[in-house]
């Protein structure tokens, strides 16, 4: 039987419809759709999409699993490697790694291997049934530090390697970007909460409000745990470093995110966190954060909602799903476009920026092609808010509280393939350790940590 080119389609919300509310987009497959993308799968023998998953998952495996209606078992193989399926299989960029890396794309798309991976993760959890193995204990005690995907995923692979593990999160709630950063829209809450209640139930203890490198120092922890792995991510946001940039109404993309998320400003005034919009909002960058942004923009009531990046489409580093739904819903893409300015009113609130348009020339070391000024192009836009989403740096409470502690030029923590630090022990992954990369590359370095971290364990008396 020949196979179908295409990827079963997954039903969305209409975008007239989702720009108002805040529920997710994508619907998620049923049971027919899901078995029959399975059958796509060609079961390759080389298995080329394993090779393109970060963290291994087995994916022949758990999608014949599905082929056959037998969801329960896909589950047990998906978290055989995973311990946040239904979260990868939402943001996870699976089309520049295991469906990348699919034999079906030389006949045409990819198996939808993402949609699989959320579709029996979503099964699972409405059925309620995830089986918990606890393993023998080991008596050692492990402290992780941040309770992102990248720490997250470490606490839940030692503990099912038997160690005890104290996670110490900063925050109020679990989760780190996958609460305060990604929108409701594209991940929901409640699916984050239910994996740290998975995470918890191996036997991983989350300790809220500490805020190591302050509270607590990593000295001290290494007084009481026989290792650390530190995974505080990037949460220092970059700037355009113009002029206006002080006034109000100009956020960082970290700052906008995470009131809206954490603290429910969309949901102003039954919560008192308003975040100050107006009719015209212009967000600055083109990576997934920056799509996040324009996108939420929308929803909170903006007229009118610019992405403006000083290269073409071509050059964004977004994923392609997300510049597709920011263009379904009306985002207004400004290209070739790089701000001078903010211009402020007589109160001290921003009223317009001040662009020049860019022209390509020789790629730089990017690989991207480097914006040049087009001289006496200047130009204006009226804005009521500015949302700066350029990147972010490592956080440097612990790099900078840590005496010893080998950090690159960066800020970076510096580490070797396996997580290890200069000081022996200590461990680190994710943002912290590489800069802003992606939810599955962070969980993809807490694996590679964890395993160390046993290793370094074994030989520990």
């Amino acid at each position: 039987m020949a196979v179908k080119k295409e990827k079963h389609k997954m039903p969305e919300q209409d975008p007239k419809k989702r720009i108002h509310n805040f529920n997710e987009v994508p619907l998620g497959y049923d049971v027919e759709t899901a078995i029959a993308e399975a059958k796509r799968c060609l079961q390759c023998k080389n298995r080329p999409c394993v090779a393109g998953c970060p963290v291994g998952i087995d994916i022949p495996e758990f999608i014949k699993e599905i082929a056959k209606g037998d969801f329960e078992q896909a589950s047990v193989i998906l978290r055989a490697k995973t311990n946040l399926p239904a979260v990868c299989g939402r943001v996870c960029p699976y089309e520049e790694q295991c469906e990348g890396k699919c034999t079906l794309l030389k006949l045409g798309e990819p198996v939808g291997i993402g949609r699989l991976e959320r579709f029996v993760a979503d099964y699972i959890f409405k059925k309620g049934e995830i089986t918990i193995e606890r393993p023998q204990a080991s008596g050692k005690k492990v402290a992780v530090v941040g309770a992102g995907p990248a720490g997250l995923t470490c606490a839940g692979d030692l503990a099912k390697m038997g160690h005890s593990v104290v996670v110490f999160e900063a925050f109020h709630a679990p989760g780190g970007v996958l609460m305060y950063g990604i929108p409701e829209f594209r991940l929901p809450k409640e699916i984050v909460k239910k994996e740290v209640e998975y995470i918890k139930k191996l036997g991983v203890e989350i300790r809220y409000d500490v805020v190591v490198g302050k509270t607590v120092y990593v000295e001290e922890l290494m007084k009481e745990y026989d290792a650390i792995f530190i995974g505080t991510g990037a949460g220092l946001p970059s700037f355009l470093n113009i002029d206006g940039e002080n006034l109000a109404g100009v956020y960082s993309a970290n700052e906008f995110l995470t009131r809206v998320n954490m603290m429910k400003a969309y949901r102003f005034p039954e919560y008192d966190t308003p975040v100050r919009i107006g009719k015209n909002v212009a967000t600055f960058g083109a990576g997934n954060v920056a799509m996040d942004c324009a996108r939420t923009a929308l929803r909170l009531g903006a007229e009118k909602s610019y992405i403006i990046y000083r290269r073409s489409e071509k050059e964004m580093p977004a994923r392609n799903e997300e510049i597709e739904h920011a263009h379904e819903e009306g985002v207004i893409f400004k290209l070739l476009t790089n701000p001078l300015r903010f211009i402020g009113d007589e109160k001290g609130n921003v009223k317009q920026v001040e662009c020049i348009e860019m022209d390509l020339g020789e790629p730089d070391s990017s690989g991207r092609r480097r914006p040049i000024p087009v001289e006496g192009t200047e130009f204006t836009i009226d804005i009521d808010t500015a949302l700066i989403a350029i990147g972010q740096s490592p956080n440097p409470l612990i790099p900078e509280s840590t005496k010893g502690l080998d950090v690159e030029r960066k800020g970076n923590i510096r580490t070797d393939d396996e997580g290890r630090t200069n000081i022996p022990g200590v461990y680190a992954g994710g943002d912290i350790a590489t800069g802003a990369a992606t939810v599955i590359l962070a969980m993809g370095a807490g694996k590679k940590a964890a395993k160390a971290i046993d290793e370094y364990l074994s030989t520990k008396k």
